[in-house]
């Protein structure tokens, strides 16, 4: 089967599965109707300095999925170690599956064909309560992060308060 075929299938299976089984902090849906790319909204995790946030990200998936990761990117501006200043998404997961270049994750960590959207999700909710300030994609919000805890907590409650004006 040609690889876009094999991951519209899967993507619609997700879909569905998400649909009639709904996960508590996020909510999903397709952007015109394309399979390929996902709308999504994250709940600001409770307890942690995004609650009360609502986020719109959007997944967008390759022709090679399951096999290569999708690239997920905040839309709602976001202040955080682990998002660059684009809105796109670093964590393990979303890394291409193999070793890494660099040393710093385990090919256990990366990518890997069992992840669906809603592993993905939960990983990202997991992010924003416990951020890697270890390899940052947002150097100056890492820093912040460590250095300057008031302020950091400042500019997220902007984020989160901006984030609500935009619902």
């Amino acid at each position: 089967m040609a690889d876009g075929k094999r991951a519209a299938l899967l993507l619609r299976k997700q879909l569905k599965e998400l649909q009639k089984n709904p996960v508590e902090g996020f909510s999903a849906g397709l952007e015109d109707d394309n399979i390929m790319k996902w709308e999504v909204m994250i709940v600001g995790p409770t307890d942690t300095l995004y609650e009360g946030g609502f986020f719109n990200c959007i997944l967008e998936f390759p022709n090679e999925y399951p096999d290569l990761p999708p690239v997920m990117r905040f839309v709602t501006p976001i202040w955080h170690p682990n998002v660059y200043a684009d809105g796109k998404v670093c964590i393990s997961i979303l890394h291409p599956p193999g070793d890494d270049e660099y040393g710093y994750e385990k090919a256990s960590e990366r990518w890997t064909p069992i992840h669906t959207v809603e592993t993905i999700l939960i990983s990202v909710i997991s992010m924003l309560s416990d951020p890697n300030d270890e390899s940052p994609a947002n150097l100056e919000a890492a820093k912040q992060w460590r250095e300057d805890k008031a302020g950091f907590k400042k500019k997220v409650q902007q984020c989160v308060r901006r984030s609500q004006e935009m619902l």
